[in-house]
């Protein structure tokens, strides 16, 4: 039975409740029974258990949306709020493990030395939590498709244009009819809170200071409100949306964002299973799930194997499918674009709906292993479409962006010259604000900026309507193999995937 709503509880009784048969935790102030819920945490039930009896938040905070909680447990495990002055301490000891990461933290470079994007990655790599980096870097399988986001872009070559007048140049542009100071917009990535404590807010920050788009993810450890609450007057976001089995609470989310005032809906459409995030979910053998899980024969009940990735995704519908978009057309009037569209086939029926774009991406590398790059798939819409329906891009009503894999302005300038109207940027900026914060991305902004000056002047595009087809060779763009110079600097961040090992032997000696 639950206690009655509005119910202020001692932190003594809660301590009482600290067993596998009556599990208690504390979050954000408020108590919650979840004795029933053990076996079914994507995470274990152990990390529950650690915290049975006492204030959980700070362990919650940064693997969850904020909503999580409230979402999987029913009303009446909802037990009350807790008296602040009498809730038992949680005593986090440091591990030498976390103690050498924080003392990497405080040898960083300063800002300064940071020249590139891979630079971010390089230093976020050393500083980052092992869980979190498994997490932002994990990709599916093997990770060809991973890398192959990024060496696809060492297939096009530039052609670029002389003795123009490129004293000005402006690389402004318009995203579904809204300013941007660049061709490329922050897309959508889960868990800020897993790389800084401020979590997706030093996005929106960024975001707002150099005049760029972002997209918020329906995965955020911080509150779709509290994103949007901290967006300066007239900043412009946009929402990535996965459908949630429950269309009643994906409506409400929707019409609640609308009158937030988001200004496009992203709908994601290439997860209706998550893929195998090896890396991430190597991550779950660390920790065994406690002997009265093992002996009872509960572990096979407990869901480990998708690390992080799984303990916030199970909601996701994967019966999504083309008669769902009329519902979403009479739900909302925000523009809406599919995001996760891999083929022509399917772009052109996105375009044949009404809809408003296409993101063509295949989620970062961490779902389908093999498909390809948005950079390739780009080539074959923008030939399909204007064969099929005389389409030209970019193209105003609709219109097509790509993701994954980009490092340098110039591998924006690519996409814009084959016909794309922008580009989304996502791990890098996750590893800038996981190894500097707020400061970390404003600096990769700069950088970015500085690049795009330096390449519109030696292309001679003066503004991003002279970038245009002619001024690239993508005639190798579908050539798998391919002799093409390493990047040093890419190929020396990936870090190579792991085989099973051996449990460490202890001696008795």
């Amino acid at each position: 039975m639950g206690n009655p709503s509005g119910r202020v509880i001692s932190g003594k009784e809660v301590a009482q409740h600290n067993t596998r048969e009556s599990c208690w935790i504390i979050v954000h102030g408020k108590v919650y029974d979840v004795t029933d819920f053990l076996d079914e945490h994507p995470g274990g039930s152990k990390i529950i258990l650690k915290y049975a009896g006492k204030d959980a938040t700070a362990e919650y905070d940064p693997i969850h949306p904020p909503d999580a909680i409230t979402t999987h447990l029913p009303p009446e495990k909802h037990l009350g709020s807790v008296d602040p002055d009498t809730v038992l301490k949680v005593e986090v000891a440091v591990s030498d493990q976390e103690k050498e990461r924080q003392e990497r933290m405080k040898n960083r470079p300063p800002l300064s030395e940071i020249l590139n994007l891979h630079d971010f990655e390089a230093i976020a790599r050393f500083v980052m939590p092992e869980k979190a980096w498994a997490y932002y870097s994990s990709a599916a399988d093997d990770e060809i498709t991973n890398r192959e986001n990024h060496a696809a872009y060492h297939r096009i070559w530039w052609r670029p244009r002389i003795l123009r007048d490129v004293t000005n140049v402006d690389f402004s542009t318009k995203i579904l009819g809204h300013s941007s100071s660049m061709p490329l917009y922050i897309t959508a990535t889960a868990l800020g809170k897993l790389g800084h404590p401020d979590g997706e807010l030093n996005l929106t920050r960024a975001a707002a200071k150099h005049g760029v788009i972002q997209m918020i993810p329906t995965l955020a450890s911080c509150s779709f409100d509290e994103i949007v609450d901290n967006a300066k007057p007239g900043q412009v976001q946009f929402l990535q949306l996965y459908v949630n089995k429950d269309r009643s609470i994906t409506k409400k989310f929707v019409e609640h964002a609308e009158k937030r005032g988001i200004k496009a809906l992203f709908i994601t459409v290439d997860a209706p299973q998550l893929g195998r995030r090896e890396k991430d979910m190597r991550q779950k053998f660390d920790a065994e799930d406690p002997a009265e899980v093992t002996e009872n024969k509960q572990q096979d009940k407990v869901d480990r194997s998708q690390g992080a990735a799984r303990a916030i995704s199970s909601f996701i519908d994967p019966g999504l499918d083309w008669k769902d978009i009329p519902w979403f057309q009479s739900i909302t009037k925000m523009p809406l674009i599919l995001k996760g569209v891999q083929c022509w086939e399917d772009a052109l029926q996105a375009y044949d709906m009404g809809l408003a774009g296409v993101v063509l991406s295949n989620h970062g590398g961490r779902q389908l292993d093999f498909s390809r790059s948005g950079i390739e798939v780009l080539v074959e819409v923008v030939r399909e479409l204007k064969k099929q329906r005389g389409l030209s891009f970019p193209n105003e009503k609709f219109q097509l962006f790509v993701d994954g894999g980009v490092r340098r302005a110039n591998d924006v300038l690519k996409a814009i010259a084959l016909g794309a109207t922008a580009v989304g940027v996502g791990r890098p900026f996750l590893y800038a604000f996981s190894s500097y914060g707020y400061e970390g991305v404003d600096h990769a902004l700069n950088i970015l900026h500085d690049e795009f000056e330096m390449n519109m002047r030696l292309l001679g595009a003066r503004n991003i309507e002279e970038v245009v087809p002619e001024m690239v060779d993508a005639s190798s763009i579908q050539s798998h193999i391919v002799a093409v110079p390493g990047d040093r600097l890419y190929d020396s961040n990936y870090e190579g995937m792991q085989h099973a090992r051996l449990r460490e032997v202890k001696s008795k000696l």
